[in-house]
């Protein structure tokens, strides 16, 4: 028998939010979990364990166990997974609870028995069902999946960007592309170290990544804290916004061709619900200054940013839990 209090989960690379049937959004908290090799045991999990991150102590691993929005390490995500559970108050008491767990749409088979089996792995009295990342998203960004009529989604997350054209709570048309804000990151942090000798960490090039965008900011730059690359000492720079709006050109130029990709590709039964409902852009990446107006250039067509971009999925989820919808999108 399930109980009441079903549970949704958005399990992304960066964060990890649980929503409980009847409290709403319980939790919200990086990704990341902390181990002490010394004693082999859990030192820290979500936000305390990411505050460790790139300050380790010694014998403190801080490990991100998600990678491209699926699991890169099973017993690690295993570990801070039920720890967030445990956190949260989200299972416990004599009954089944139903468990909706959102994955990339382009998760392979392997990967999604692999998110069911952290459930298994510390025997959890759970129904565990997975879903479509962008059926979730599409649905957490207001599209009305209950009455037919069919949306198209742009969910940028930390390891995947979901691209999809939904109808009737199912996908049409899709792409997943394994780019997206972790790879912003990146290229920002390799530009920074190649342009200005400086070395950032991925906060530092998150906040660059947020203030300056595409766009470059008000001022045209933005201050950063790193380490000089020849003397390996703290280093404050200007970092300006044509570097970082370059170093983002090639992920945004990923992100634009699957937006046309998929566009290219849908019913022509679709096309008046995709241009009356626009592109919704969803996820982290949503936020990034002057992507919505790139993707409409791309597009031809009017883009918005969803309301609450950063909780789309997990908003999604829980929807579908309300409406009684099986995902069946795999492993059980």
């Amino acid at each position: 028998m399930l109980s009441r209090g079903s549970v949704a989960i958005d399990l992304g690379t960066v964060n990890t939010l649980v929503w409980v049937d009847g409290r709403g959004l319980v939790l919200e908290e990086p990704s990341t979990i902390a181990i002490d090799d010394s004693v082999g045991s859990v030192a820290a999990i979500g936000t305390a364990a990411e505050a460790l991150a790139g300050k380790e102590p010694k014998d403190i691993r801080v490990i991100h166990p998600l990678r491209d929005g699926v699991i890169a390490d099973l017993d690690a995500t295993a570990e801070m997974l039920h720890g967030f559970l445990r956190k949260s108050g989200a299972l416990g008491g004599p009954f089944k609870r139903r468990v909706v767990v959102c994955v990339p749409g382009g998760a392979t088979w392997v990967e999604r028995r692999s998110v069911a089996a952290v459930f298994g792995a510390r025997r959890s009295r759970c129904a565990v069902e997975l879903v479509d990342e962008p059926v979730a998203a599409a649905a957490g960004a207001g599209f009305d999946l209950n009455s037919g009529v069919g949306g198209f989604i742009v969910d940028i997350g930390g390891g995947t960007t979901e691209v999809a054209a939904v109808a009737g709570w199912r996908v049409v048309r899709a792409e997943s592309l394994r780019m997206a804000g972790n790879a912003m990151d990146e290229a920002i942090i390799t530009a920074a170290r190649s342009g200005l000798g400086v070395i950032l960490s991925q906060r530092a090039a998150r906040q660059l990544k947020s203030e300056l965008g595409l766009t470059g900011g008000p001022n045209g730059w933005a201050e950063a804290v790193g380490l000089d690359a020849a003397r390996r000492t703290p280093r404050v720079e200007k970092v300006p916004g044509d570097l970082v709006a370059e170093a983002l050109e090639p992920v945004v130029s990923a992100i634009g061709g699957t937006v046309q990709g998929v566009l290219s590709d849908i019913p022509a039964g679709l096309a008046e619900d995709v241009v009356l409902g626009q592109i919704r852009v969803s996820g982290g990446g949503a936020l990034l200054p002057g992507l919505a107006d790139r993707l409409e250039e791309v597009a031809g067509i009017g883009v918005a940013v969803a309301d609450d971009p950063l909780r789309c999925v997990v908003r999604g989820a829980a929807a579908m839990l309300g409406a009684g919808q099986a995902p069946g999108a795999g492993a059980r």
